[in-house]
């Protein structure tokens, strides 16, 4: 039974469609449907239903699906023992984070990192959506909820601080905010309710409940723009919002939040020497931003 064969199902079976896993496989889509449909005749039965939403996997395929699992997690050992393996980082490693995260903290480092370890290739994932590991859409995924379940293997990252924020325009053209009541009748920028992708972004909801919203978005850095035009007001990861010298908090000491960031990787993949690596330049990234994370904590980034 070829190899390959079983490699383009197990990419299949996670990603759930032949789009994303010819993504993930480096090839054509019509070049996985090619090489499933060799492997269930090599099976003779077979692996997926042909469904709308994409390729779900048929009695046989679930019971197939382990054993190539065992079978990948004993080829990536060998892998990363072979000699080949020990002159440097080299592969693909794709990372999924939240895109304010992603874009302001990671890039910049990630961009660094992959300067010294030219055979790597670094796919940074920065989306206003949860990125899930357990469709192999990412090899490693920061995101704002711990991962309740799975063999996945999960450290807290960082805590981080958010406020509200509003820029030096808009504060002098609006009455004074001294206290929360004050917060009535102001303008607000926020995300759109019904799209958010964690519980942990209603923010607005422990704070003051608006009456108007000059916008909304799914996109924090759509909505740092929106406050730094002099739209209205917004709670920002101070990560963004204090690199912004237009823009100035709003009650700092009330409107304050703490979040945290999980970092998860899949148990199959920790021995092998770039998901290694790079979980550990991204935990010294995280230690070394503190000060941009939490400004004025001294609160350990990654106990």
């Amino acid at each position: 039974m070829d190899w390959d064969n079983l490699r383009y199902f197990l990419e299949l079976a996670r990603s759930g469609t032949l789009m994303s896993a010819a993504r993930r496989l480096e090839v054509d889509h019509t070049t996985v449907a090619r090489r499933i449909q060799a492997l269930e005749k090599e099976v003779g039965a077979p692996l997926f239903s042909r469904e709308a939403g994409g390729h779900r996997l048929t009695e046989a395929g679930r019971k197939l699906q382990p054993q190539v699992e065992a079978m990948e997690s004993a080829f990536q050992a060998v892998e990363s023992t072979a000699p080949a393996s020990q002159e440097g980082l080299s592969g693909l490693i794709r990372i999924g984070a939240t895109e304010g995260f992603g874009t302001v903290v990671l890039a910049p480092q990630l961009a660094l990192f992959a300067q010294q370890h030219p055979k790597l290739t670094i796919d940074l994932l920065a989306m206003p959506r949860l990125v899930h590991l357990s469709r192999r859409e990412a090899d490693i995924v920061i995101s704002l909820e711990r991962p309740a379940r799975g063999p996945v293997v999960v450290t807290k990252l960082t805590d981080y601080t958010l406020r509200l924020y509003a820029s030096k325009a808009y504060l002098a053209a609006h009455k004074p905010i001294k206290t929360r009541e004050d917060l009535r009748g102001h303008t607000f920028i926020s995300y759109v309710d019904d799209l958010l992708f964690s519980k942990e972004l209603q923010y607005l909801d422990e704070l003051h409940r608006p009456e108007t919203f000059a916008l909304r978005s799914t996109s924090v850095l759509a909505q740092h723009q929106a406050v730094a035009a002099g739209a209205g007001i917004a709670v920002l990861p101070a990560f963004v919002a204090d690199r912004d010298k237009a823009l100035r908090p709003v009650l700092p000491g009330q409107a304050s939040f703490t979040r945290t960031f999980w970092m998860s990787m899949p148990v199959e993949t920790k021995h092998l020497a770039r998901m290694q690596a790079v979980w550990e330049f991204l935990r010294e990234t995280a230690t070394a931003q503190r000060g941009l994370l939490l400004p004025g904590s001294t609160v350990d980034a990654a106990p």
